[in-house]
């Protein structure tokens, strides 16, 4: 099989190096790709919102299948004319991809399927934003309705900022506070059979200690020691199922990556919000312990053959990845900046560990910093302590000016916390 991939970051370098790892794919493409992802795959130039060009390129290659990675191009309809040429895709159509391009028909949908979610309101005028702000009080939950990259959303306890941020976004979903400790849970769909995939937690906030701005995502771990054993059955049944089971009633049936973000409250399982792609940094840690081979997963996804795929094997090992950005990420990162190291990772840590890029380019024979989040340092060990040591011993190799890290992704998580 021949497989292109869409994207060019630190998940499209994971989604890339599991493919590459299969003996069922005979070649490999990424449009547009990055530095990393050129030593696993072919590169191509493509606008990955022009669903057109996407799907003339796919034509071109004799791909058998075609992997759309970010969010962006999910909700452009790309996968849509991917499949008018009639070429298999792993991805939603632009239609069921609202589910995560819009926060409202996402609960929406919740509230038809009778998935558990945070009570909200859809605001669009300042009074309507007054009106949910003091409905629910602090912390303040204001999620932009549109994508926004893991950044449209503000938890604070700060009625001014919360109110200005609001105010910033055509159309507002404004919502109760959820506690309770957050989890990823990642499930591939046909759109009749959920197949789950293990769960990982991923850390939002730039700073140590869960402080400063939110972010794309600084790092992940998976598994959960402190998870219930039954958490993903529960998910199964109350969120995944009925969620697949409704937009297949509404007639946009989704097919693809369905992404949960779930609080653990005091009160039981709720959604946060839906996504439909791989997350990122989570993807870097699920696929690092998944053992069943990709390729034959995602075609059967987006060939309503899902059924027909064994369970998935998973490897008994823990995987933690940390993310190292640029200076002054989140607001307004430096690019251009050289990477060194990266040999030195791939000579003294491999296999154990291994750099996947997300922002980076080659200019020459160096590679340089290109976005914000510029790699995600992942390893694998026997449990989550062998594994974090492993991937910050790596981290350490990396050279990068003005970069900035997280030091306790998965700490407490390794010491039982």
């Amino acid at each position: 099989m021949k497989v292109l991939v869409i994207g060019g970051g630190a998940r499209e370098h994971a989604l890339c190096r599991s493919l590459s790892l299969d003996p069922d794919v005979s070649a490999l493409y990424c449009a547009p790709g990055n530095a990393g992802i050129a030593e696993v795959a072919e590169l191509y130039p493509v606008d990955a919102l022009d669903g057109a060009a996407v799907a003339a390129l796919a034509t071109e290659l004799g791909a058998g299948l075609v992997v759309v990675g970010p969010e962006a191009p999910l909700v452009a309809g790309v996968a849509d004319a991917v499949r008018a040429a009639g070429i298999p895709v792993f991805g939603p159509s632009a239609e069921a991809a609202l589910l995560e391009g819009s926060k409202a028909f996402a609960k929406d949908v919740m509230a038809a399927a009778g998935v558990p979610t945070a009570r909200s309101y859809v605001c669009t005028t300042p009074e309507e934003v007054d009106e949910a702000l003091d409905a629910f009080g602090a912390p303040y939950v204001v999620k932009d309705d549109g994508l926004a990259a893991g950044k449209g959303v503000v938890v604070t306890a700060d009625l001014a900022a919360a109110r200005a941020h609001a105010l910033g976004c055509d159309r507002v979903v404004i919502e109760e506070f959820l506690d309770g400790p957050e989890v990823s849970l990642f499930a591939i769909t046909d759109g009749v059979t959920v197949l789950p995939l293990q769960p990982a937690q991923d850390f939002k906030r730039a700073l140590d200690g869960d402080e400063g701005p939110n972010t794309g995502g600084m790092g992940a771990y998976s598994p959960l020691p402190w998870a219930d054993p039954k958490l993903v059955d529960e998910v199964m049944a109350s969120v995944l199922q009925p969620t697949v089971d409704e937009l297949r009633r509404r007639s946009t049936p989704f097919s693809g990556l369905l992404y949960a973000g779930l609080a653990i409250t005091s009160r039981g399982v709720r959604v946060i919000e839906f996504n439909a792609r791989f997350g990122d940094p989570e993807t870097q840690v699920v696929l690092a312990r998944l053992r069943t081979p990709l390729a034959s997963v995602l075609l059967g996804a987006a060939t309503g053959t899902l059924h027909t795929e064994p369970p998935l094997n998973w490897r008994e090992d823990a995987a933690v990845t940390v993310v190292i950005a640029s200076h002054n990420y989140p607001e307004t990162p430096r690019t251009g900046d050289p990477i060194e190291g990266l040999a030195e990772v791939a000579a003294e840590d491999a296999p154990e560990a291994y750099v996947l890029h997300a922002g980076t380019r080659r200019e020459g024979d160096a590679v340089v910093s290109a976005g914000g989040r510029v790699l995600s340092v992942t390893a694998t060990g026997s449990d989550l302590a062998q594994a974090r040591e492993r991937a910050y011993k790596a981290v350490g190799r990396i050279r990068l000016d003005g970069s900035q890290h997280r030091t306790d992704i998965a700490a407490k998580a390794a010491e039982g916390r």
